[in-house]
């Protein structure tokens, strides 16, 4: 199963509610016993929900200088508009149309977006996933700020 998943570097510090790139420093190292500092690198479950991460949060032609005019998400085009229900629905569709470009992800089992209570300019996207080889579903939850900043 986890094959399916391949492998890379890990780019991003949280998998589990990361919402931004620290672009100036995005590739993370370990400490090796014996050898000091390599390239820290992620596989299985880890790297599929890194890659979706990046896929949701690049947008939506920022690769198209590298042949991948496709790759990333629509989201950036909500910074800056209201948390309302109209623009949580169109997050949604956001999410759902990056996810059918994932070859990686066989059927969407729930996708839920909803307004932070704690923070007015933040949704949360809360997924379900069944993705091939693996019949336990991928669970991610992907805050987003409308108003572009937050850290987590």
């Amino acid at each position: 199963m986890s094959e399916n998943f391949g492998i890379d570097l890990r780019l991003l510090r949280n998998l589990e509610h990361q919402h931004g790139r620290d672009r100036g420093r995005d590739i993370a190292t370990v400490e090796v016993p014996g050898r000091g500092v390599d390239l820290d690198m992620l596989s299985g479950k880890d790297n599929l929900q890194q890659a979706l991460l990046l896929r949701l949060l690049t947008y939506k032609g920022e690769m198209a200088v590298l042949g991948h005019a496709n790759y990333g998400s629509r989201l950036a085009e909500l910074i800056g508009e209201l948390n309302s229900e109209t623009n949580r629905n169109r997050a949604k569709i956001y999410v759902l149309q990056t996810l059918a470009d994932e070859p990686r992800v066989e059927e969407v089992l729930s996708a839920r977006v909803r307004q932070n209570l704690a923070d007015r300019n933040r949704i949360d996207i809360d997924l379900s996933l069944r993705v091939i080889g693996s019949d336990t579903p991928l669970n991610l939850v992907f805050p987003f700020f409308l108003d572009g900043g937050g850290t987590l």
